[in-house]
């Protein structure tokens, strides 16, 4: 077994993303020479070549792109381990619950209250984010624990529960012909004139191709739609930030979204089994979709 340290980590990823040795020292901080042996050492240990270098420059072989994938996992992973380890030494600290801002609004508010009733928990802190935010929210250890949804989210190195399942809505400029429907299928909404579907990130973090806008923050998307820019079909509760131009219509044949809450995989830690307990309360209650 090869052991790889941080620090030719660190060397390894600076040059495959700078794709030159002298920005990568500069940006390191180290001259050049000792990088270029640090980087021919570690393709020596682990007997492959990371990088093609010619006169015209450095550039990735397939191996190298493995090992730049791998490596920037391995590094968050320490970074998210120091930082846990660091907010552990705080009793009774406060959990992190990161959520994408506007969705499941009403489950939100409804589990923050339940919480409130569970012994020996402090009210956890709520890190509202952007649209596909919480996987590197939990990944980098900003955040302990997050509301995400399947199948849309990147759910990869997470253990999770399942809280409901729902349909979705398509949300309309409250003028458009189609926003008096009681009800829409996905045909109807693939082709409408000059409205084209707006365009949401992959897991991977790249955008599908299309006429659509991408997709980047809540209150973009809300004012596109307001202004007869743009069209979306999302989970039924996503809709607290809906303006009064927006209108939506149920999509009766669109996949069902199921809300989660998800954690780094492993035992789920004291707090995140209380915040467990909280959210099995809340399938008692009355519906949290609303």
């Amino acid at each position: 077994m090869i052991d790889l340290e941080t620090r030719e980590l660190r060397y390894f990823v600076a040059v495959a993303e700078q794709l030159h040795f002298g920005r990568a020292a500069l940006q390191l901080g180290i001259a050049q020479p000792p990088l270029s042996r640090a980087i021919s050492q570690l393709e020596r240990r682990l007997g492959v070549r990371l990088f093609d270098r010619d006169r015209r420059g450095v550039d990735l072989t397939d191996a190298g792109r493995v090992l730049l994938r791998e490596a920037r996992a391995a590094l968050e992973a320490v970074s998210a381990a120091a930082l846990r380890t660091q907010r552990a030494q705080h009793a009774g600290r406060a959990l992190v619950l990161a959520s994408k801002a506007g969705a499941s609004h009403r489950l939100l508010q409804r589990l923050l209250e339940a919480c409130a009733g569970e012994v020996g928990m402090a009210p956890p802190e709520v890190l509202l984010c952007e649209v596909g935010e919480q996987a590197g929210l939990l990944r980098s250890g900003r955040a302990d624990a997050a509301l995400m949804h399947v199948p849309v989210d990147d759910l990869t190195g997470f253990d999770f529960e399942p809280l409901f399942t729902e349909g979705q809505v398509v949300i309309l400029p409250a003028g458009h012909p189609l926003a008096s429907r009681d009800q829409l299928l996905l045909k109807d909404i693939a082709e409408v004139p000059g409205l084209p579907m707006a365009r949401w990130p992959r897991i991977d973090g790249t955008y599908p191709d299309g006429p659509g806008p991408e997709i980047h923050t809540q209150s973009q998307l809300a004012q596109l739609v307001a202004l007869g820019k743009t069209l979306l079909v999302i989970p039924a509760s996503s809709g607290a930030w809906q303006w009064k131009e927006h209108v939506a219509v149920p999509v009766t044949d669109a996949p069902e979204i199921t809300t989660v809450i998800a954690w780094p995989a492993g035992p789920p830690s004291p707090a995140i089994t209380s915040l467990l307990n909280a959210a099995k309360a809340l399938h008692t209650s009355a519906d949290v979709t609303a």
